[in-house]
């Protein structure tokens, strides 16, 4: 199989400084983010702001975090889908995984940690902080670049910021003990807005292409991945790709990974603004509840949930 052509982007700090905008290379910029969201619904992604030493300190806390005993893992419970520490999952045998609610909030940092040491471990509650907090601020640039080249008014993006909130997931992934059964995470798409995802030195993402093939996607060290979710594909009226990917396993090395999912608040309704229909673009999704749709997907699970729910 060979490895898919996922765009590669680089931000420098300088790209990124505020005193750039309208210029011409901050445009060009913009405008290949939001191309790769409308070809690929992915890309890669080199980033200086966050250093290589956070993420690996991020992957040794997370590896002493699944090292805890199963009946301390399993203390960590959400009414919400997907949040709960899950573990031993038929569906899925080689994931465990947390979803923690807004950690770029330092009480419900501390909150988390301590239900897991209840001793304390201010050094792990410190790590998953900052790092949630980076991914978040680097997720809310890219929406907001993405925005830009829509030549949307700063406003919109100002609401988007205000209706959204976050959810840090941490993933392991055990080496398969046999091939026929070496599938990490079946094959979806994220419901979100934008999923900012991270890993460590082992492979494993795959993403269809717009042939119906699946590829394996390639992540560089210390590349970011960027996937488009259901709820950014409904708010630019489809022309934004909401790209199914899964993870299958192979060797005999633990895969970890870490990633920051903005999502629409509670009350958040999608929206598509009025600039994204035209002749060309007619309108495909009505205004719908995020909260409501998600309720709806987690009843029906299915891969045209978005059209079903919300197509007009």
């Amino acid at each position: 199989m060979d490895g898919a052509k996922i765009p590669v982007l680089v931000f420098s700090g300088e790209d990124l400084d505020d005193r750039k905008r309208g210029s011409e290379s901050r445009k060009l910029l913009c405008n290949k983010v939001r191309e790769a969201c409308e070809t690929h619904g992915c890309f890669l992604l080199t980033y200086d702001k966050i250093p290589t030493s956070l993420r690996e300190d991020m992957l040794v806390a997370m590896k002493a975090l699944f090292d805890l005993p199963e009946e301390t893992k399993s203390k960590y419970q959400n009414p919400k889908p997907y949040r709960s520490y899950q573990g031993k999952c038929p569906v899925v045998p080689l994931q465990e995984s947390f979803g923690i609610d807004d950690t770029p909030r330092l009480e419900a940092a501390k909150k988390f940690t301590h239900l897991m040491w209840p001793q304390g471990n201010p050094a792990f509650c410190e790590i998953l902080h900052s790092m949630s907090s980076k991914m978040l601020e680097l997720n809310f640039t890219i929406l907001e670049m993405i925005f830009e080249s829509f030549g949307m008014e700063e406003k919109h993006y100002d609401a988007l910021v205000r209706e959204s909130t976050s959810v840090f997931r941490v993933m392991k992934y055990k080496s398969p003990r046999r091939e026929d059964e070496n599938l990490g995470l079946v094959a979806h798409t994220d419901k979100n807005a934008l999923t900012v995802l991270c890993q460590n030195d082992v492979q494993g993402l795959e993403v269809i292409s717009k042939e119906g093939h699946w590829e394996e996607v390639a992540v560089p060290k210390d590349a970011f991945v960027v996937i488009v979710g259901d709820a950014l594909k409904a708010w630019s009226n489809g022309r934004l790709v909401a790209v199914k990917h899964r993870v299958v396993m192979k060797g005999d090395k633990e895969r970890y990974s870490f990633g920051l999912f903005s999502v629409p608040k509670e009350g958040a309704i999608i929206e598509v603004p009025c600039q994204l229909v035209d002749n060309e673009h007619p309108l495909l999704y009505r205004p719908f509840k995020f909260a409501d749709y998600f309720s709806y997907f987690v009843s029906n699970i299915s891969d045209d949930a978005l059209e079903i729910y919300a197509g007009v």
